[in-house]
């Protein structure tokens, strides 16, 4: 039997390889999957061969891509404890674009909810990094926030702090699309960033600043704009990962001087083994948002945009790297 696996082969080149499938190691699970979620900014990073690629070197190919995955247990090491033959997982790293993976035991979270569809659950890796961040910031019920950039992070921030009781929430993008996505999601204020007037109208609805920031975007000159509308003593979470450094910050009068805090929320930086406050593992939190999926106060239908054919990989792709509007919230659907 033959696995299938989505591959990016070089810049902007896409492949669909096939290998004979295995027996799982010891330590593993063989998992068929259902669903894979697609992490745009990540993915159109390793696509174009940006820079800061935690797992390869510039110009190293062939890229596997893909952290999310919803399957079901087909097989399993003599060594794996806690799983069986037919359970539904969410899978984490090791949970590439295919339509079998192998995963170590400590990378899958048992999916106990049948009434929870496999292209929500799927979320629950992605989303566990916008609540990494946001836990990060020690964020308090009724306290302003501010979420920037309405892609995948951004989006599951932004529901995420609403349904925890931010007051006013508000979100920028530069796609008027996405701000309507925003306010579709809760966001009491959805602003253009290029607007001369963003920071200075943030502050206003803010009454003097969001106290907790959660910067997607992972661009210098953002999070410039962020330490603008930022409030004394607020907190700010880098969530996007840096690909370019495109503006120069005063550290000393837009950090240092109104107490400003400024945490990586990087999911490699998070708890590996044992939950903490303000600091949770990927499993506990995966969990969590699987249950507030189940509870329907995690709104994944309006974040859920495009369920493609693994097949249409390749134009899938094309569209990512070249449509700035491409669908927030995207599944490969193995079973199409």
């Amino acid at each position: 039997m033959k696995r299938h696996i989505i591959a990016f082969t070089g810049v902007r080149r896409v492949e669909m390889q096939e290998e004979d499938l295995r027996a799982p190691g010891e330590h593993e699970l063989l998992v068929r999957n259902e669903v894979s979620a697609i992490s745009a900014g990540t993915e159109r990073a390793c696509l174009l061969d940006l820079p800061n690629l935690a797992d390869s070197k510039p110009g190293q190919f062939p890229k596997y891509l893909g952290y999310s995955g919803v399957g079901v247990v087909v097989d399993k090491g003599r060594a794996v404890t806690g799983f069986a033959v037919g359970d539904r997982v969410l899978t984490h790293w090791g949970s590439v674009h295919a339509d079998h993976n192998y995963i170590a035991q400590d990378q899958a979270v048992r999916i106990d909810d049948p009434a929870l569809r496999a292209d929500h659950a799927v979320f629950a890796v992605i989303a566990g990094f916008s609540l990494n961040a946001i836990r990060k910031t020690r964020f308090e019920i009724g306290e302003s926030a501010a979420v920037v950039g309405m892609g995948i992070l951004g989006s599951f921030a932004l529901a995420l702090l609403r349904s925890a009781g931010a007051v006013p929430l508000v979100a920028t993008d530069l796609s008027a699309r996405r701000r309507e996505l925003a306010r579709a999601l809760g966001a009491h204020h959805a602003l253009d960033p290029a607007d001369p007037a963003c920071s200075a109208r943030i502050r206003e609805v803010t009454q003097g600043g969001a106290k907790v920031v959660i910067e997607v975007t992972g661009q210098a000159v953002a999070l410039k704009q962020c330490l603008g509308f930022t409030a004394r003593g607020g907190r700010v979470a880098l969530l996007g990962c840096t690909r370019v450094s495109d503006a120069a910050i005063d550290f000393y009068q837009e950090v240092h001087r109104p107490g400003v805090e400024i945490v990586g929320a990087h999911t490699d930086a998070r708890a590996a083994r044992e939950s903490r406050p303000h600091a949770w593992t990927w499993q506990d939190d995966a969990r969590a948002l699987l249950a507030l999926m189940g509870d329907r106060r995690l709104a994944v239908a309006r974040i859920l945009s495009a369920s493609f054919k693994p097949g249409d990989a390749a134009e899938v792709y094309r569209q990512l790297a070249e449509d700035p509007d491409f669908p927030v919230g995207a599944v490969f659907d193995w079973g199409k």
